[in-house]
């Protein structure tokens, strides 16, 4: 069995990547709690996102399916909670969508935390 030395490079992609999925997920919480829209400027968050989904596709050049897997998922949410804000909060079905989304979000980004820490402490 190989190993592999986990790199700088490893952990500063788990890195973005959980930035990214933060960022997501606060476009979604920005839909469903008006404390989340007063806390987080619409701007500001979406320069984040736009700067750090940016850097995770420059990263991901290496690999054009897990790039578009990514891009696909940013398209996605970034719709949701578009449509979210447009519909309002009486649109149930949007609502729901946007819940669900979210918690894929947060498993994700768990995982990649716990990822991340291992990363860091090795």
């Amino acid at each position: 069995m190989q190993t592999h030395a986990i790199t700088d490079e490893h952990i500063d992609i788990t890195e973005t990547l959980v930035t990214l999925y933060v960022f997501l997920a606060q476009s979604l919480d920005r839909c469903l709690h008006e404390t989340a829209r007063a806390e987080s400027p619409e701007q500001e968050l979406l320069a984040n996102l736009d700067a750090t989904k940016a850097q995770m596709m420059d990263i991901l050049t290496v690999n054009p399916v897990v790039k578009a897997k990514v891009e696909e998922e940013c398209q996605r949410v970034l719709s949701l909670a578009k449509a979210c804000v447009t519909d309002g909060p009486g649109n149930t079905a949007a609502v729901e969508s946007v819940r669900a989304e979210r918690a894929i979000l947060k498993d994700k980004t768990m995982a990649l935390s716990d990822l991340l820490a291992i990363f860091r402490a090795t």
